[in-house]
């Protein structure tokens, strides 16, 4: 049985297709889903539906870089009231820096930036505070984000870079500290052999894989709508990248992404 550690579940709501893809994911040995926030206007969303689907939908809540606007910090000053009594947020993120997105003039870019940055440091903080999960969103800013994290405190076990995309030497700089990294369906791609090297230096004791649904699709089905059915093709990719039949690595990453997220 096969744990999507990072999806998010919103546009499917929202285009009322929701079942339907709940059915494929668990028609395809998908048990169990994490669909992760990504600002103030989808956490009462999927805290709603993990209350609806216990077992099969937990969730996160946090403001992801590109949700990084004016009036931020309303948002994040709310974040610790989901980790409150019934219903509570498994992790907090998706939260971090992007540089891929910003604006294209010098000054913008830098200000965004700064901003980001601002947000992603109170986010840590609470983190710190709530000692727990922490899912982390790093696009070209990779060396940024470690260095924020080493500076707020947060403990580095309790870390993950989700959509890991960088090579062996940055997957070096997490396992140094206690960290890790998830994997989407990049992993599959043609020419993403320095990701397979990273994930094969993580191990398999501390591999996580993610759909990051409705983005990412992993082959066969590059190009097209992502759906959490699709990580399948993921977990029979990686599992023959390490060796190993299908149950056997599901088995250890289950435990390893249950283990991180404390899902019962």
């Amino acid at each position: 049985m096969i744990i999507d550690t990072h999806t998010h579940l919103e546009q499917f709501c929202r285009k009322e297709i929701l079942d339907e893809i709940l059915e494929s994911a668990k028609a395809a040995g998908i048990s169990r889903l994490v669909t992760v926030g990504t600002d103030l206007d989808d956490w009462s969303l999927y805290r709603d539906l993990a209350g609806m689907n216990p077992g099969l939908i937990d969730y996160t809540v946090g403001v992801h870089p590109c949700s990084v606007e004016e009036g931020w910090s309303t948002a994040v000053d709310q974040i610790a009231t989901f980790f409150e009594g019934e219903g509570k947020a498994v992790a907090l993120g998706e939260i971090g820096l992007d540089r891929f997105h910003l604006p294209k003039d010098e000054e913008g870019a830098r200000i965004l930036f700064d901003q980001q940055k601002a947000a992603f440091e109170m986010q840590l903080a609470i983190a710190k505070r709530l000692d727990c999960p922490v899912v982390i969103h790093s696009r070209g800013a990779f060396e940024e984000s470690v260095a924020a994290i080493d500076e707020s405190g947060v403990d580095w076990s309790k870390v993950v870079f989700h959509c890991f995309s960088e090579g062996p030497s940055e997957m070096q700089q997490l396992l140094e500290r206690g960290g890790y990294g998830s994997f989407t369906g990049v992993i599959t791609f043609k020419n993403a052999e320095s990701v397979r090297e990273a994930a094969r230096l993580q191990g398999i004791d501390r591999l996580m894989i993610e759909t990051d649904a409705p983005y990412l699709a992993p082959m066969p089905h590059r190009g097209k709508r992502n759906e959490p059915a699709f990580l399948r093709h993921t977990a029979e990719f990686c599992a023959d990248l390490f060796g190993m039949s299908l149950e056997a690595f599901s088995e250890v990453v289950g435990e390893t992404s249950k283990r991180f997220y404390g899902l019962k």
